[in-house]
């Protein structure tokens, strides 16, 4: 016998049977205070917890939009490079993997490059999405980063970068390590130029990453509570063979020992962006 139907009183059983369906996306959760969040409400927060003001992850496009004046901006084609130039397999093919991440995504790769203003100044941006394949750089993002400095050098542009990453990309090897050297010297040709070049650390910036062009900049910017590191904590802890302390790696870490510069809220980056740039582009605004 079926309670629902046959025990229930008519009305009682139509207002408990023909209930709507509930949305599954209405909410989601803090990772750090769990508490729950009204994903509307989340949105227009810019994706900050306002319980704890945990900065959650969010997409390039909504950064991009976040930063640029008006949300306005372009973006580039990224190179083209070899396909899994070593024939890689480990669970499946390195090939296979790509083009599932590639349909899943609809992104060619781990990078984006976008043109446009912050506070009326020319600036490109190359900007990592840790969602494909974990933000690790292979040779089309050493290339994408190549080109994104050759557009700020082309354009008389500012060259900020976010890493979001868990380092090189382990499926292209040897060539991956490789981008490490080729995005300092994109970097250079920046800095040759007198154009500013700054990043902004987000969480994850690790591994070959963070040893590279991620901390050459010349201001460095970082979310709230970002991680920010070469090796994992474990590691480290058992090659020093040390506790460290809890808040170590983190972006408020970083900038008390003097590698950060500036802890800057998610609500506050255009204007703080806007300001840098305004100022580190006077001289060469003078010139043209």
């Amino acid at each position: 016998m079926n309670w629902l139907s046959d025990i229930l009183p008519p009305k009682i059983r139509s207002i408990v049977s023909d209930q709507k369906d509930i949305p599954d996306n209405l909410w989601d959760k803090c990772p750090k205070c769990e508490g729950m969040l009204f994903n509307r409400d989340l949105e227009a927060n810019d994706k900050v917890c306002y319980h704890c003001g945990h900065h959650l992850r969010i997409t390039v496009p909504e950064r991009l939009k976040l930063m640029f004046d008006k949300g306005d901006y372009k973006t580039l084609d990224l190179p083209e490079v070899a396909h899994d130039p070593l024939k890689f397999k480990d669970r499946k093919k390195y090939a296979d993997r790509l083009k599932e991440t590639q349909n899943k995504t609809g992104l060619k790769d781990a990078i984006t490059i976008a043109t446009g203003t912050i506070g009326g100044n020319k600036t490109v941006i190359a900007a990592f999405n840790f969602s494909f394949m974990g933000g690790s750089m292979g040779a089309r993002v050493g290339e994408s980063i190549v080109k994104a400095a050759e557009e700020a050098v082309k354009t008389k542009s500012a060259l900020i970068v976010i890493p979001a990453s868990g380092g090189a990309r382990m499926q292209e090897g040897m060539l991956s390590l490789i981008q490490m050297p080729r995005s300092i010297i994109a970097v250079e040709m920046v800095k040759d130029a007198k154009l500013p070049y700054i990043v902004l650390l987000t969480d994850p910036t690790t591994g070959g990453v963070s040893a590279s062009f991620a901390m050459v900049g010349d201001i460095h910017i970082a979310e709230p509570g970002a991680t920010i590191g070469f090796a994992g904590r474990r590691v480290i802890e058992e090659t020093v063979r040390e506790t460290l302390p809890d808040d170590f790696q983190t972006a408020e870490y970083l900038r008390e020992h003097g590698i950060v510069d500036q802890v800057v809220q998610r609500s506050e980056l255009h204007e703080t962006l806007g300001r840098m740039l305004s100022l580190l582009m006077q001289p060469i605004k003078k010139a043209a």
